[in-house]
């Protein structure tokens, strides 16, 4: 089915079981993610199994109705509360704690409060400091290689996972779409996170982070690049990756008898952000690009920690002699994973990749590329798509 053809509701988000589960066992859940990644429309579908009321606090009326929260949500008790955009009415936390904490008294010990917002650093801190024993936090992201439909990964990587972009009906709305996703997050919702920020400044730096997808952070090149100090460099970079839009995947580092690379690597989360930001426009423009490598890379990761169990640790490992590894799982139950990443058809292992798995004597060794049948590339080895590799480690959360 082409992504067109389906809406953003038609696709099951692996999450809601997890967010059902955290709602059956913690009074508070935050769920945080990006704008426009679908919060709001599994926050209703949540709503929908279970009594319910929904506050959107971009709505002036509902922001009315919580003029007194105490006495407003103490009528909501038996009911869950969706609260949206809480990050625009920071104050409520302290009253949120209030009711929690007498209604614990009460025996209301889960499924009080369901908080949606996009990950500013506010939100976080706010909570934080004011729920701390009482809140989940859970975050959603764009549609990965889990939840897309058969025969659509080239779009998702293309397009990117953001449902609007994904489900545009050609590329060029898509491509529309991200540019105006672009410009909103650095003309309004930045600016709000970072008064007096020059929109130009971050631009610049996401997309040179996009132009060098994947690769090791220099943080003086691109102060250099930007005509602006390091610190400064480290900021913009903490607020990019607070908002979920980039990760910092950090190198391993317990193996202190190698001289390890130090740097994390820099990846832009979304591959359709990536590509609006360099102007490639359709699935061609990225093949004929330099970044088609990295922005598939970073895709795969993305994919892979979505579907990953709770509490996975991920890395990746190179050594100043070359070793290297691209991903690194540390799982559940002590098991660790050395995973390859591969934009090809037929995927060849390198030396640095032997001497890596020497290091760390992974338990699995995985090379994720191109395609779709499962093969052994050596005893210890096995290639596979990533379809595949996303449904063998969400097999262990079962």
């Amino acid at each position: 089915m082409e992504p067109h053809a389906i809406n953003a509701g038609m696709v099951q988000r692996h999450l809601r079981p997890r967010l059902l589960e955290a709602l059956d066992s913690t009074t508070d859940v935050v769920l945080l993610g990006p704008r426009q990644v679908g919060k709001t429309t599994l926050a209703h579908q949540i709503g929908d199994t279970r009594p319910s009321i929904y506050l959107d606090l971009k709505s002036s009326s509902d922001r009315a109705k919580l003029a007194d929260p105490e006495a407003y949500l103490a009528a909501y008790e038996d009911e869950l509360v969706i609260l949206d955009e809480v990050h625009r009415a920071p104050e409520l936390f302290q009253q949120l704690r209030g009711l929690i904490d007498r209604g614990r008294r009460r025996g209301k010990t889960a499924g009080r409060f369901l908080i949606l917002g996009s990950a500013s650093v506010d939100l976080l801190q706010q909570s934080g400091e004011t729920l701390a024993g009482r809140i989940a936090y859970l975050e959603l992201g764009p549609f990965d290689g889990l939840e897309a439909p058969a025969g659509s990964l080239d779009s998702l990587w293309a397009r990117g996972g953001f449902p609007s972009s994904f489900l545009a009906v050609s590329d060029a709305a898509s491509f529309r779409w991200r540019q105006d996703f672009i410009c909103t997050y650095l003309e309004r919702d930045i600016p709000q996170l970072w008064p007096g920020l020059p929109a130009e400044t971050p631009r610049r730096l996401w997309t040179m982070l996009a132009h060098n997808q994947g690769d090791l952070l220099n943080a003086a090149n691109l102060a250099r690049a930007l005509s602006i100090d390091g610190k400064t460099v480290a900021r913009y970079l903490d607020l990019l990756v607070d908002l979920l839009l980039v990760r910092r995947l950090p190198p391993w580092h317990r193996n202190e008898g190698k001289r390890l690379i130090k740097s994390p690597k820099i990846y832009v989360r979304d591959s359709g952000i990536v590509h609006a930001l360099l102007r490639l426009e359709s699935l061609e423009d990225v093949l004929g690009h330099m970044v088609a490598g990295g922005s598939w890379e970073g895709m795969v990761i993305e994919s892979i920690l979505a579907a990953a169990p709770d509490w996975t640790h991920a890395s990746f490992y190179r050594t100043s002699a070359g070793a290297e590894i691209d991903l690194v799982l540390e799982l559940p139950r002590a098991q660790r994973w050395a995973i390859e990443i591969k934009r090809s058809s037929a995927p060849k292992l390198e030396r640095g990749f032997h001497h890596a798995c020497q290091d760390l004597e992974p338990q699995r060794r995985y090379v994720v590329y191109n395609g779709s049948e499962r093969y052994k590339l050596n005893p210890e080895t096995e290639a596979l798509g990533l379809l595949e590799m996303v449904n063998v480690l969400a097999s262990l959360t079962h």
